[in-house]
C-alpha cells in the first residue's frame, strides 16, 4: 500500500529546524568599552563643582582630587560662597576692613558657615567634624595680592586649610 500524499505536501521536504547560535563577541566588546569609559569618568570623591561663567580656572598636571569643604569661587567681579553671591564688584571698595587685609562680607559669611557646622556637630554624633578646609576656585587672572586677602580672611574666620581647584590637563 502506497501512501497517498497531498499535492501541497509533495514539493516540500521536511527540514530539521536548526538552533541558531548568536555570536556575542561584538556585544562584549561594546560592554567592555562602556565599562572602561564609565570607570575613567567616575568621580570617587563625590564632589560636584559648578564653576560660574566668569571664572577661568588655571590648569594643572596634578591628579589629586579636592576634599569636601566650603567652596569659595572668585571671579574678577564676584565672590561666591557655596554658590551664594557674597560680593559684587561695585561694592569692592567698601568690603575691606580698616587694615585692608580682610574682606568683610566673606569673613561674615564664613563665620556663619562655621557656626552652622559647629551646631550640627554638637547636635548629631555622626556628623562630620569641622575640618577647616576651604576649596578656592579662583580665576587665573586674579592677582596674588587679592588671593592673599582671600586666604587671610578665610584663616581669620577659622578655615586655615586651603585647597585650590584647578582644571586638569589631559
Amino acid at each position: 500500500m502506497s501512501r497517498v500524499r497531498s499535492i501541497s505536501a509533495r514539493g516540500k521536504v521536511r527540514r530539521k529546524k536548526k538552533v541558531m547560535d548568536i555570536d556575542i563577541t561584538s556585544l562584549l566588546d561594546i560592554l567592555v568599552i562602556l565599562l572602561v569609559f564609565l570607570l575613567k569618568n567616575y568621580n570617587a570623591s563625590g564632589i560636584v563643582l559648578n564653576v560660574p561663567k566668569g571664572i577661568e580656572l588655571p590648569s594643572s598636571q596634578s591628579q589629586s582630587l579636592n576634599t569636601s569643604g566650603i567652596i569659595i569661587q572668585v571671579s574678577p567681579s564676584t565672590i561666591w560662597v557655596d554658590n551664594k553671591i557674597i560680593l559684587e564688584a561695585e561694592n569692592d571698595s567698601l568690603a575691606e576692613d580698616k587694615t585692608g587685609r580682610r574682606i568683610i562680607p566673606l569673613y561674615n559669611e564664613l563665620v556663619k558657615k562655621k557656626e552652622v557646622i559647629k551646631q550640627i556637630e554638637k547636635s548629631s554624633p555622626n556628623a562630620k567634624k569641622f575640618s577647616g578646609v576651604v576649596n578656592l576656585v579662583v580665576d587665573k587672572t586674579i592677582k596674588y595680592s587679592y588671593i592673599k586677602k582671600l586666604m587671610y580672611t578665610t584663616a581669620e574666620a577659622g578655615f586655615g586649610k586651603y585647597k585650590f581647584v584647578v582644571m586638569s590637563e589631559e
